[in-house]
């Protein structure tokens, strides 16, 4: 399928077939193709929890109101966003540049101050938003990728972060709680499998200027 078949196929699944698990070679695909999305100056402001374990998704499904898709999808992919965005993670993010791209680091030194610059001028809490907001470009890259693999997938927002950051224990990290999404496949008797995708008409949606 095209990636607008892929899209047009897709929902926000909300029975999973607890039966049915991706294979470890459709996961890996999977998590390797959200590795490759992008970011503000490519720092990945978040990293990705893979929640598999079966008494740590029945205490994610409590702080989630009780979703039953948090147990019977095949996993739960947790965003979390990083915390403590500062000069040492900067450089750490340049260092690998330097080592990947097999360049001299001093020749970063102008995109090392650009970022520096950058996070230099925002607040803890406007980092934070920041790192929040990139971990949303890579749930859109999930959501699409999963879809062109015949993957379904639910993307979330209907939990308690901070009981999710307890859970997982994200604090000691220095992560915490951006969006979840399950993934796996639809159960036949879905409902919402089988409802006509409502989206925005084309002239009310874009604007040409």
């Amino acid at each position: 399928m095209s990636l607008k078949q892929s899209l047009e196929w897709r929902y926000a699944t909300k029975k999973f077939d607890a039966n049915k698990k991706l294979s470890n070679e459709q996961l890996n695909e999977l998590l390797e193709t959200v590795r490759l999305s992008p970011s503000s100056y490519g720092l990945q402001h978040y990293e990705i929890l893979v929640v598999e374990n079966a008494a740590v998704r029945e205490q994610l499904r409590e702080a989630a109101y009780g979703q039953t898709q948090l147990t019977d999808a095949s996993q739960i992919i947790v965003f979390a966003a990083e915390t403590e965005i500062n000069e040492a993670y900067v450089e750490k993010y340049v260092d690998e540049v330097a080592r990947v791209r097999g360049v001299e680091r001093e020749q970063l030194r102008p995109f090392e101050e650009s970022m520096l610059g950058a996070v230099g001028r925002y607040t803890e809490d406007q980092k934070i938003a920041w790192a929040h907001k990139q971990a949303y470009i890579a749930l859109g890259v999930l959501m699409s990728a999963a879809s062109e693999m015949g993957i379904d997938n639910c993307p979330m927002e209907g939990f308690n972060a901070g009981k999710f950051d307890e859970i997982l224990g994200l604090k000691e990290k220095g992560l915490t709680t951006s969006v979840i999404a399950c993934i796996g496949f639809r159960a036949e008797d879905d409902a919402y499998a089988h409802f006509a995708k409502v989206r925005k008409p084309a002239d009310d949606l874009f604007i040409r200027i």
